[in-house]
């Protein structure tokens, strides 16, 4: 589905809906329509979605890395002039919500991670030497869902692209180093921020001991599991992802 990006000042997004804002923060090689079921579900009920292109490929060499990320956030919730945000992130998009709320907690209400990094970075930016072969990128995206089906051609090829392209495999390496620099360990007990977790039992780029880890550390946190699904429950479950986390906002209240 294509939603009409806006065009403000430094900021491309997506916003679609009226109420609490939920804002979505996509990983190194997801598309923005990656939420699509998550954006039609909240913004029909009554959640205000939007999902900003995060300069992954934009911001200078020097400055690719997560922490500048968390910024830009910053300045995107500045920018729409929201008091309090929900963020919702998947893989290192849930590792730019963590560091965000690290450093700006009175502006986050909740987080919701799903596969996210911040703790286990050992797959991030892995297997792109043999970037020129097409089969390796393929099944690379294949393995990132227990369903290989749903790494359509559209999914690969982008992929594929991305990281046969000089400048944004360099970025790309620049973000995993970032990654484990600023892994998030230390700063998870002292994070009260009420947060959702919602795994795929079968990720094999963010395992569940890593989802066990974040659950263990983060004080003020609940974790859900979805079976026979990998890396972004929020694609290959849509429906069972969008009821976990309607119920959890429920239950608190947001």
């Amino acid at each position: 589905m294509k939603h009409l990006l806006k065009q403000e000042n430094d900021f491309s997004y997506i916003e679609l809906g009226e109420g609490t804002p939920i804002i979505v923060l996509h990983g190194l090689m997801g598309g923005l329509s990656n939420f699509d079921s998550v954006t039609q579900f909240f913004s029909s009920n009554g959640y205000k979605v939007l999902i900003p292109e995060l300069p992954i490929y934009t911001m200078s060499l020097l400055k690719t890395n997560v922490k500048n990320f968390a910024i830009y956030l910053k300045d995107f919730i500045e920018h729409k002039g929201f008091d309090e945000v929900i963020l919702l992130g998947n893989s290192l998009g849930g590792h730019i919500g963590l560091y965000h709320t690290k450093m700006f907690p009175e502006k986050v209400k909740a987080l919701i991670i799903t596969g996210s990094s911040g703790l286990y970075e050992s797959a991030m930016g892995s297997g792109y030497t043999k970037r020129s072969d097409y089969e390796v990128i393929k099944k690379k995206a294949q393995d990132v869902f227990y369903d290989p089906a749903v790494a359509t051609k559209e999914i690969v090829d982008e992929v594929y692209a991305s990281v046969n392209d000089r400048n944004k495999l360099a970025k790309t390496l620049a973000i995993a180093k970032s990654a484990i620099r600023q892994n998030m360990g230390k700063d998870l007990p002292k994070m009260h921020t009420p947060t959702c977790i919602i795994w795929g039992k079968n990720d094999t780029v963010t395992p569940p001991e890593v989802a066990e880890e974040f659950h263990e550390k983060l004080p003020n946190s609940d974790l859900f599991w979805i079976d026979k699904c990998g890396h972004a429950a929020m694609m290959e479950h849509p429906d069972e992802f969008n009821v976990i986390l309607k119920s959890w906002l429920d239950s608190k209240g947001f």
